[in-house]
């Protein structure tokens, strides 16, 4: 039986997926992005280790609040660090005939075997996936997570190919990911894809800094304000975004 590292739970989530959705925070991340409000879950040894079968029948208490929308989400950290243990998650939770989705930033994506079998296999037990563009210029991505995103914009492209459903998230962070130019080659981008159903403009806040501090990590978005209501609806306009 395999166990997930769950950093945290969130019963009544309302922007993670449709509906009133139960929501499992997973520990570890390999990306560090500046503007991470989660970075207490970058530690892949922390959390607290729970089966599948504990958290589905934790997340089944609150499914009279769901409606015909809500379901199950997995965010983190990065969940699909954890591939083994959503496979079995989300094959539970199917067979109890609730709603699965994941929202990830990708970053373990891979077409090499074993990760590729074993996506191909989760998203047979996947309904919808969450995904960001954290920044569509290589370098600008590279700056802004650590992280390449060459095999992030792959993952969009296969789950394009199978048609697997995503809504697509961008978070709009004023000096770094707010350029015109770079939100259309997004744009452009997101235009070859055939299955997504929702685009969203996100705004940079800072209510994680505090964690950052506690943690004793430098934070170089500090003295960086959220968007203006005006930025925010040019990249909506730009994005196609809701």
């Amino acid at each position: 039986m395999i166990k997930g590292r769950i950093h945290s739970i969130e019963t009544f989530g309302s922007v993670d997926g449709p509906g009133t959705r139960f929501i499992l925070f997973l520990q570890g991340c390999a990306m560090r992005c500046l503007y991470c409000h989660n970075v207490d879950t970058w530690n892949g040894r922390g959390g607290e280790l729970r089966t599948a079968d504990e958290l589905l029948d934790q997340a089944e208490r609150y499914r009279p609040y769901w409606g015909q929308d809500g379901g199950i989400t997995v965010s983190g950290g990065e969940p699909l660090l954890q591939v083994d243990f959503l496979l079995e998650l989300f094959g539970k939770a199917k067979a109890r005939g609730i709603h699965t989705c994941i929202d990830t930033a990708g970053q373990p994506f891979t077409r090499q075997e074993p990760f590729f079998g074993k996506f191909h296999a989760l998203m047979k037990v996947t309904d919808l996936l969450l995904l960001d563009i954290k920044h569509i210029d290589p370098r600008e991505h590279e700056k802004l997570t650590g992280c390449t995103n060459k095999n992030i914009l792959d993952l969009f492209r296969y789950l394009s190919e199978i048609k697997k459903p995503v809504w697509i998230r961008q978070v709009l962070v004023p000096g770094y990911t707010d350029d015109p130019e770079s939100l259309a080659r997004t744009r452009d981008f997101i235009d070859t894809l055939t299955n997504v159903e929702r685009v969203e403009v996100l705004p940079y806040h800072s209510m994680g800094l505090y964690k950052w501090e506690e943690l004793g990590i430098q934070n170089q978005l500090r003295d960086v304000k959220p968007p203006t209501e005006e930025a925010v609806q040019k990249a909506r306009a730009i994005l196609g975004a809701v």
